[in-house]
């Protein structure tokens, strides 16, 4: 592939090779990306290697200093067309979208396609407002700055990766840093689309750098590169631990969002017609969400008050084609991610659990699998301790709230948990002892930029938004000056 080739994907001209420095470039090799739609070809894309990212570094580093030296106001000018870009072409992101990765046509105009933009917006915004904050010591005043750290590596997940994708570069590129994006190997497209608009937008060559390829020949070259001043991965644990060593090489600061497990708690005196909605939620991206509340943990005394309530809720969910707009409930990304959703139920059942919904593919066929709940688990199992990251949910019930602790914070993860109660000091006192990054209270995916988010344990290192994402993306300086050595 020499780099020029461009595809139509729902009626949208798309480029397909890397953005390096400017310029569409070609790999040797590359490979076929599929719709999970119905599985037919979408198009090819280029398989970056070595070489390929050893360019795209090279051409963020040159970038550098004349991006760092136009400041927050002189790069917020910029970004703030970028946004604007963003918000002009929504819809043709949105079609790319949901052939991309599978997203819903339903909603994107008014949730996926606005945060986009807004993860630029914001970040530009705050960039100009960030304190350089002064601390008056005994001897010293300390002026705090917040300085450009050089080229951020953002490597980027397939499940839902514009939106995902420009969480990461919003900030990077608002704190003075270059990029070079990866987007993910199962869905390339629309990330392949923003470097475009970027251009268009009047971002200068190299600033934004798009590197295609897997994991293991682009990414692992991108992380090794001593030139890189920081990695921003989001995707499981197993692949963090490969890219913390190579990091580690370099001593490249890394921040990782990473798998959850997260609990879903209801007690006895939540409004339950609410937390059963809120529960059929946990569906959307056909559960390809990593911050969905998989684990159901309900006060025994309600449990059959409540199942009904969300059977029924669950029921109304469509499942189908993405495109339709009384979908709810999209395709699962892959083949093998399929069969890997697939696995784990099957073993489940095998050992015993109890089907209360759903419990295999769906019978339309593809790649579309049944919202399914599992109830009779127990806790060490497979399905309980492993993110399945499809449309399935386990349910169990607690007596105490020691028990409901006990069995909230009993797996590798941290990243999120879902409370529903009617009583606002037990809210707190539950909150409190749930390790998680987050915690929603009678609500779940309301997300402040300007609010800490990242997980605990497993399920990531460190916190972004918010100033949380300068003090990542930045080099943070202090400048301790003796007081009174200079004339007034």
């Amino acid at each position: 592939m020499d780099g020029s080739e461009r595809i139509d994907i729902g009626g949208v001209s798309v480029p397909c090779g890397h953005l390096i420095g400017g310029e569409r470039v070609g790999s040797p090799d590359g490979y076929e990306v599929i719709t999970p739609i119905d599985g037919s070809p979408l198009g090819h894309i280029p398989a970056g290697g070595p070489a390929e990212a050893a360019a795209a570094v090279a051409a963020a580093t040159a970038a550098f200093p004349a991006w760092a030296a136009l400041g927050p106001d002189g790069r917020g000018e910029i970004l703030d067309r970028f946004a604007d870009a963003i918000v002009e072409r929504m819809a043709d992101f949105q079609r790319v979208d949901t052939h991309d990765h599978g997203a819903l046509a339903a909603g994107r105009p008014h949730h996926g396609m606005p945060r986009t933009a807004w993860n630029v917006k914001f970040f530009s915004d705050r960039a100009r407002g960030l304190h350089h904050d002064t601390i008056a010591g005994d001897v010293v005043d300390n002026s705090v700055r917040y300085d450009p750290s050089g080229v951020s590596a953002l490597i980027v997940p397939w499940n839902a990766p514009l939106m995902l994708g420009t969480w990461k570069i919003g900030p990077a590129l608002a704190a003075g840093n270059t990029v070079v994006v990866k987007p993910p190997e199962f869905a390339p497209f629309s990330l392949s689309l923003l470097g475009e608009v970027a251009q268009e937008a009047g971002l200068p060559d190299g600033v934004l750098n798009v590197l295609h390829g897997t994991g293991a020949s682009a990414g692992d070259a991108l992380v090794r590169d001593p030139r890189v001043s920081r990695i921003s991965f989001t995707g499981s644990p197993a692949t963090a631990r490969v890219i913390g060593a190579a990091a580690a090489a370099n001593l490249t600061p890394v921040s990782f969002e990473l798998g959850g497990k997260s609990p879903f708690v209801i007690c006895a005196d939540a409004d339950l017609a609410s937390a059963a909605r809120t529960v059929a939620v946990q569906f959307m991206n056909a559960g390809q969400v990593c911050l969905a509340g998989t684990r159901l943990l309900v006060e025994e005394s309600i449990v059959d008050e409540l199942l009904p309530l969300v059977l029924a809720a669950v029921d109304e969910l469509v499942v189908g084609d993405p495109r339709r707009p009384e979908t709810r409930v999209g395709p699962l990304i892959h083949p093998s991610h399929f069969a890997k959703v697939q696995g784990l139920v099957e073993r489940a059942v095998a050992d015993g659990a109890r089907v209360l919904c759903g419990g295999g593919p769906h019978p339309d066929g593809g790649l579309y699998f049944q919202p399914t709940i599992l109830a009779d688990v127990d806790q060490r199992s497979e399905i309980v301790q492993t993110e399945v990251f499809g449309p399935v949910l386990t349910l169990q019930t607690w007596r105490t709230e020691d028990e409901l602790i006990s069995l909230a914070n009993d797996t590798i993860y941290g990243l999120a948990a879902t409370l529903f109660s009617g009583d606002a000091d037990r809210a707190e006192r539950i909150s409190s002892q749930l390790v998680a990054g987050t915690v929603w209270v009678n609500c779940f995916y309301v997300r402040d930029l300007a609010a800490p988010f990242g997980g605990s344990r497993a399920s990531g290192i460190g916190r972004e938004g918010g100033t949380w994402s300068f003090d990542f993306f930045c080099d943070v300086k202090n400048i301790a000056t003796r007081r009174g050595t200079f004339a007034s």
